[in-house]
């Protein structure tokens, strides 16, 4: 039940990732979440639209390892997801801003050891 929850977290916050690159992105909230300018925002909507699908299949994959009627199918496709969002934390965190790698990979990280401690 833990490690549902803490996936259940992940996939929150990806989707609301989702929504803020997809959705949001040019809003005064998200620029100052994101630390953007005005004129960078509006120049960069479609590759942050871009960046936000990725994010909502990330969640669309958690979800779907949750939700599967077979659980040692889901336990592989939970493990598989939260493995990518870690890489993708990595990266984002040594290319980009070092806070995606706390913001984004610890909650994975713990979800992933909980997904793990469960089987």
């Amino acid at each position: 039940m833990i490690a549902a929850i803490l996936v259940g977290i992940v996939v929150a916050e990806h989707v609301y990732i989702m929504i803020m690159e997809m959705f949001l992105w040019t809003s005064p909230g998200t620029r100052k979440r994101f630390g953007t300018t005005s004129g960078f925002a509006k120049e960069s909507r479609s590759l942050a639209a871009n960046q936000g699908l990725y994010n909502g299949f990330l969640a669309a994959g958690l979800l779907w390892g949750l939700m599967h009627p077979n659980s040692s199918t889901g336990y592989q496709i939970q493990t598989f997801f939260l493995i990518c969002v870690l890489v993708a934390a990595l990266y984002g965190g040594w290319s980009v801003k070092r806070s995606i790698l706390y913001v984004q990979g610890i909650p994975a990280a713990v979800a992933l050891l909980a997904v793990m401690l469960t089987w």
